[in-house]
């Protein structure tokens, strides 16, 4: 038995074969970019970045100065509602050098007549800075 003869594309070569449509590969389906799951992600996601935004800065911006004793500090603002910096001795914005540090007190009768007293509390933190003016 012999085989039929091939057709010729007229370089002597056999003509090229068209595969089958069921051969040919078939396009992958397009896969939904996020989806429902994807959404509420991405919102779950920006309400915990906002919430530590607002109360994360939140907490290192209004917590108190923890100065030690020697430090000096700059203090400004109200009496009832003092601002206060840290600073270096030499800085002329300091005003005033911790003399003390009277710890998980409010009482500014702590300090001795003469320095300033200043208090402050965080949260369950509190304690009162006994303050002397800087001599420039």
């Amino acid at each position: 038995m012999s085989t039929p003869p091939q057709p010729q594309d007229g370089t002597g070569d056999a003509a090229p074969r068209t595969p089958a449509p069921e051969a040919a590969a078939a396009p992958a389906p397009a896969r939904p970019k996020g989806g429902k799951a994807g959404r509420i992600g991405k919102i779950v996601a920006f309400v915990l970045a906002a919430a530590l935004v607002k109360f994360g800065i939140s907490y290192f911006v209004n917590a108190p100065v923890r100065a030690e004793v020697g430090d000096c500090v700059q203090v400004t603002g109200k009496d009832n509602d003092p601002k206060v910096e840290t600073k270096k001795c030499d800085d002329k914005d300091a005003n005033y050098k911790v003399l003390k540090v009277v710890e998980n007190s409010f009482d500014t009768e702590a300090c001795t007549v003469g320095e300033a007293a200043l208090a402050q509390q965080w949260e369950s933190e509190k304690f009162v800075l006994c303050l002397d003016p800087v001599k420039k």
